[in-house]
């Protein structure tokens, strides 16, 4: 890859980050809720770390736009029910009904998207995905499922 490669793809992810965030202040939200809201509606509930690395945000950060939404009613905390100790974040009924908004002012963006890299999107999802792997941190291996030493 090189230097221009790195520079387009610097060049595309703030458009369209930039044409997202239009687009959902538009619809009174923003990018960060917006991912909050999609994750927990896919995933049901989730942690707060988790909720941060979807909505690629630092923890501090992801707490205090958590604590607004929960003031918005638009997420709610709950303890997990198999660890106590553990917070869990879902979505509201009122969430749900953003989210949907929210997913409606996106789809034209997405349609946009769509149009310009024509019949390759999904060769361009494929790279994609594939790249963002290969850039996330490594993680140390799972004891249960690591070969045995010696």
């Amino acid at each position: 890859m090189n230097d221009e490669t790195l520079r387009l793809l610097s060049m595309v992810e703030r458009a369209a980050t930039q044409r997202l965030d239009d687009a959902l202040r538009s619809a009174g939200a923003d990018l960060d809720q917006w991912r909050v809201l999609s994750l927990l509606a896919d995933r049901g509930g989730c942690p707060m770390n988790v909720v941060a690395e979807h909505a690629l945000l630092l923890a501090p950060k992801c707490s205090k736009l958590v604590d607004r939404m929960v003031s918005a009613n638009l997420v709610l905390r709950r303890p997990d029910e198999h660890d106590r100790r553990r917070v869990l974040i879902f979505a509201s009924a009122r969430g749900r009904e953003a989210l949907a908004r929210w997913d409606a002012a996106v789809a034209a963006v997405r349609e946009r998207f769509a149009e310009i890299v024509g019949p390759d999107v999904a060769v361009l999802d494929e790279l994609l995905r594939r790249l963002a792997g290969g850039l996330a941190p490594a993680t140390a291996p799972d004891p249960a499922t690591a070969p045995p030493a010696g």
